[in-house]
């Protein structure tokens, strides 16, 4: 396994321990409000501290970017980590969410890792050694049209602004698609795709440590992933969109168009 895959996994998993034993006593995570329809608990912050600690400790000299704590350190390696991508279904005891660490490198995202606690599923990925979930090779599903496909979408809850455009691009797909899931975890809706659960995905607004690692075991799985308009850059705008090379720019095409 590739070394600094190797630390990202091990953090990973000292986080998705932590979150399984906080679930289990629920009455004891406090919840504060970081704004509207967003949330953070006592276990998001003392996840973040595990994996930034474990991390650090094996590459004290990179830089963070994660979404509790924001940035610090200087470097040309960086982390980006969601502790826990899915925060809002975790404290209603809803199974959809995981943690989230990626790597870049002089803004190249090398590594990423998605982890899914309650099912024990590791989604990784290294640029250009393919991606694996948990020991099997990852690739992305056969469909081969729109019509018979299953995608994936996140509602913009916390961008007024962004719904009625929003729900436009909705009723394009839904018209034609095979059926579309709103799970409420980014990293693991573009893990899906990677793994043909899912053939397409896309949503608005995201951060980057919602989109990094996704982004690239999506690719690394054989699938296309990329900022809605293909004119602006994926991680600075959110707007995320990621398919099978059958199904991508007829997605891409549809989106434009709503």
């Amino acid at each position: 396994m590739h070394p600094m895959l190797n630390i990202a996994v091990r953090a990973a998993r000292r986080a998705g321990t932590l979150i399984l034993r906080s679930q289990a006593r629920m009455d004891t995570v406090k919840v504060d409000l970081k704004g509207r329809r967003d949330y953070v608990s006592t276990t998001d912050t003392e996840a973040e501290a595990a994996i930034i600690e474990t991390l650090l400790k094996a590459y004290p000299g990179h830089e963070i970017l994660a979404e509790e704590s924001g940035r610090t350190g200087s470097s040309d390696y960086v982390w980006i980590i969601d502790p826990l991508d899915g925060t809002t279904n975790y404290l209603h005891g809803y199974p959809q969410f995981a943690v989230s660490i990626a790597l870049t490198v002089k803004g190249q995202t090398e590594v990423g890792l998605i982890y899914d606690p309650l099912r024990d599923e590791l989604f990784t990925a290294v640029r250009g050694a393919g991606a694996q979930l948990n020991d099997r090779k990852l690739r992305v599903g056969r469909g081969r049209d729109l019509d018979h496909s299953l995608l994936a979408t996140g509602f913009p809850i916390r961008n007024e602004n962004l719904i009625d455009p929003y729900l436009k691009t909705f009723a394009t797909f839904l018209r034609r698609a095979n059926g579309i899931r709103r799970g409420g975890s980014a990293c693991l809706d573009l893990a899906y795709v990677a793994a043909g659960r899912l053939d397409g995905y896309w949503e608005y607004a995201l951060k980057p440590w919602d989109i990094a690692a996704g982004a690239l075991i999506v690719q690394e799985a054989g699938g296309m992933v990329g900022a809605i308009d293909p004119a602006q850059d994926l991680l600075a705008t959110g707007n995320v969109l990621a398919a099978t090379p059958k199904i991508f720019d007829e997605m891409r095409g549809m989106l434009g168009a709503g």
